[in-house]
């Protein structure tokens, strides 16, 4: 796996979680079926199998090209603006 442009840019080490879920799903009495985080300012947010996709809104929103997964024992990461695994 070739590392994308967005990956050298992160923060170092990785911003802490926000949170230990999706705020947002939180706050509309959603359930997140798995959360990403945000490697640049450590939004939580819940993936695109989840019905209201609050990571790649928050991507929408910001901009912010790189999340991971949140879930344990994955350590993947993904790129919005590259579409692909880093």
């Amino acid at each position: 796996m070739d590392e994308c442009s967005h990956v050298a840019a992160l923060p170092v080490p990785e911003p802490a979680p926000l949170s230990d879920t999706c705020p947002e799903c939180l706050a509309a009495g959603s359930h997140p079926v798995q959360l990403r985080l945000c490697l640049v300012c450590g939004h939580v947010g819940c993936c695109d199998s989840s019905p209201h996709r609050h990571a790649s809104g928050h991507f929408g929103e910001t901009g912010h090209p790189v999340l991971r997964s949140f879930e344990p024992g994955e350590n993947w990461r993904w790129c919005f603006v590259d579409g692909s695994i880093v």
